[in-house]
């Protein structure tokens, strides 16, 4: 992104999320925007974050997940930070599969269960 800077109007609008969303992600230190006086500023490192804030939370991730490989990014560097996402993505990926297993069972039984009344009414 070039030296465009986003005003707080715009991240919400851009990201379609509330600004009570977005001063909590400040106020945990996601995002660190800039300030003059008390206007907020994003910049292309703020909207790159905020990015892969609402594509971890879309995987199922936890914002304490998320902050820590955050700033897995700015303490080691970008190697770091994908090895770590391969396991978090990983451990996510298991137990997301095991939630899915668990629902087509579930259905099955209600399908089963809906499908035995259903009878019983004939």
């Amino acid at each position: 992104m070039s030296d465009h800077r986003l005003t707080f109007k715009e991240m919400c609008a851009r990201f379609d999320v509330t600004p009570r969303t977005l001063r909590y992600y400040e106020y945990i230190e996601l995002l660190s925007p800039e300030r003059e006086g008390r206007t907020r500023f994003y910049t292309g490192r703020e909207v790159a974050r905020m990015t892969l804030i609402l594509r971890g939370r879309r995987f199922g991730f936890s914002l304490e997940e998320i902050r820590q490989w955050l700033t897995l990014y700015d303490e080691k560097g970008s190697t770091a930070q994908l090895r770590t996402m391969i396991e978090m993505a990983d451990r996510q990926l298991l137990a997301l599969t095991e939630e899915r297993d668990r629902i087509g069972r579930t259905i099955a039984e209600l399908q089963a269960l809906r499908d035995e009344v259903a009878k019983s009414l004939d």
